[in-house]
């Protein structure tokens, strides 16, 4: 433990004060001793020196001590207002943490809110490429022959095509906040070599384009908290050609 520079001074003023009068006290002892064969006025001035250094060591001893209680004192007042002061000033840092905590978390919040409700007005846009139809291999029944010369004579057989029953059905699927409301569901297709823009090519759910058609409704779904799922289904049973397909999504927040 590291000792004051104040206490430390008033040790060694202390010890010095203490140390002369001891010289003192010694050299007044052995001028008493020296004076006893003298006469009894020269006794009793050395026993008055005797007694007035006991009375200045003492004296000394005690104001030493009283001295280094008073500084002692005041190094503890000093510490005690030190030690308030920095109490006051954590408190104030951990509540200014606090408070700047707050504030981030409300701005990043109308953060988020801001770009959601942007989203929405926008509208969410889910696209997805659909494969041409694959119709099924028509194969003869085994025997079955065909009569002799019919082979040269017979037209090629038409090319074999995909009826609605055999597409198969694509889903797209948008994710929105729980509390949005939807404002409009808007639904593309186009032929996947085509360059035309999507304003043209818009439809309407449950309408036929191109041997490809749109469900009637979507379909609304909460896969987690906060969240759902806005679905639409299409199907496509075209064989000739890959068709693109897209679906925008736009929803407000309420204020």
């Amino acid at each position: 433990m590291l000792v004051p520079d104040s206490v430390l001074a008033a040790i060694i003023a202390g010890t010095a004060t203490l140390s002369a009068s001891f010289l003192q006290l010694r050299s007044a002892l052995l001028r008493e001793k020296a004076g006893r064969g003298g006469s009894t006025g020269t006794r009793r001035r050395n026993r008055i020196h005797l007694i007035i250094f006991l009375v200045i060591v003492g004296g000394a001893a005690a104001s030493g001590f009283a001295l280094s209680q008073w500084l002692t004192a005041g190094e503890r007042a000093a510490q005690s207002v030190l030690e308030r002061e920095l109490q006051a000033r954590v408190a104030e840092l951990s509540r200014t943490a606090t408070e700047l905590e707050a504030t981030r978390g409300s701005e990043r919040a109308d953060i988020e809110s801001g770009v959601l409700r942007k989203l929405g007005a926008d509208g969410l846009a889910v696209t997805a490429v659909v494969a041409a139809c694959r119709p099924a291999l028509i194969v003869s029944p085994p025997g079955t022959t065909s009569p002799p010369g019919a082979a040269s004579e017979a037209a090629p057989p038409a090319p074999r095509t995909c009826t609605e029953a055999e597409a198969s059905p694509v889903t797209l699927c948008a994710t929105i906040p729980a509390q949005a409301s939807i404002t409009e569901v808007a639904l593309f297709s186009r032929v996947a070599e085509s360059d035309a823009p999507w304003s043209a090519s818009r439809l309407l759910p449950g309408q036929e384009a191109g041997q490809a058609r749109f469900a009637e409704k979507y379909t609304e779904s909460t896969p987690d908290a906060g969240v759902r799922q806005v679905c639409q289904g299409f199907s496509h049973w075209s064989a000739e050609h890959a068709r693109v397909v897209r679906m925008v999504v736009r929803y407000s927040l309420p204020s």
